[in-house]
């Protein structure tokens, strides 16, 4: 069985946490675990409210549906939640504009990862020769650095860093990325909100995990970090070990 450690925070500028997230080790439905990071964006308590609802909306469907894959059912929980979020917004004034990112994923007990994603919380897997994002930011510096007008680094620090291109209840129709991964064995897995990804960079994160006698004290660590490094926003991760069942035999 995998095993897990979780952290989300407000971080040292934002009065309220809009981030939601859910660590699940064991079994749900049709999933052998689940991992879910939201990042909730909007006035008022509507991106908290939304980043709540998609993951529960979420965790919900997986707990009653035993009939669809893994894949169906993700992409059929995030357009219901999408749906859902959309008629709430539009009957309520204090919910208009609300929206949330989303990465989810799963790992079978033979290490194939399925990971889902929409805006920019990210997925990543720490291999032996370091980390490699699997996700890709639906976001416009992302759109920037694709075109090759800047680079990674410079996206990082742009101006419009934040502004992202796809999110759970923005648009009538959601379109959600999906990523099969292959694990061989001793790598990790970090979900984690932007929060995180732009304090630290890639090689502090994978500096900081292996320099960690474990993975608990890993996810401190990083936390720690973000929020000393001026903590400009929620900050959100989930560190997982897929291997912790072979580790402690």
């Amino acid at each position: 069985m995998p095993i897990s450690y979780s952290r989300t925070d407000r971080g040292r500028r934002r009065p309220k946490n809009q981030d939601y997230l859910f660590a699940g080790d064991d079994r749900i439905g049709v999933f052998p675990n689940l991992y879910i990071i939201a990042d909730g964006m909007g006035g008022h308590e509507s991106g908290e409210f939304a980043s709540q609802y998609t993951v529960e909306r979420i965790c919900g469907e997986a707990e009653k549906d035993t009939e669809r894959s893994m894949e169906n059912l993700l992409e059929h929980s995030l357009r219901l939640a999408n749906a859902e979020l959309r008629e709430l917004a539009a009957a309520r004034n204090l919910l208009l504009g609300m929206g949330t990112t989303v990465v989810a994923a799963t790992v079978s007990e033979s290490g194939d990862l399925l990971t889902a994603s929409v805006g920019d919380s990210r997925l990543y897997v720490l291999r032996r020769t370091g980390l490699e994002q699997i996700t890709h930011d639906h976001s416009l510096v992302q759109e920037m650095v694709d075109a090759g007008t800047i680079t990674a680094e410079e996206a990082r620090i742009h101006p419009e860093r934040n502004v992202i291109t796809r999110a759970v209840g923005a648009e009538d129709r959601l379109e959600v990325d999906f990523h099969r991964t292959r694990l061989h064995g001793g790598e990790l897995i970090l979900l984690c909100t932007d929060g995180l990804t732009g304090m630290l960079t890639d090689e502090e994160i994978t500096t900081i995990i292996n320099g960690s006698d474990d993975l608990e004290l890993a996810a401190d660590t990083l936390m720690r970090e973000a929020n000393f490094r001026g903590g400009k926003d929620n900050i959100s991760l989930i560190l997982v070990d897929p291997w912790s069942e072979v580790t402690n035999d």
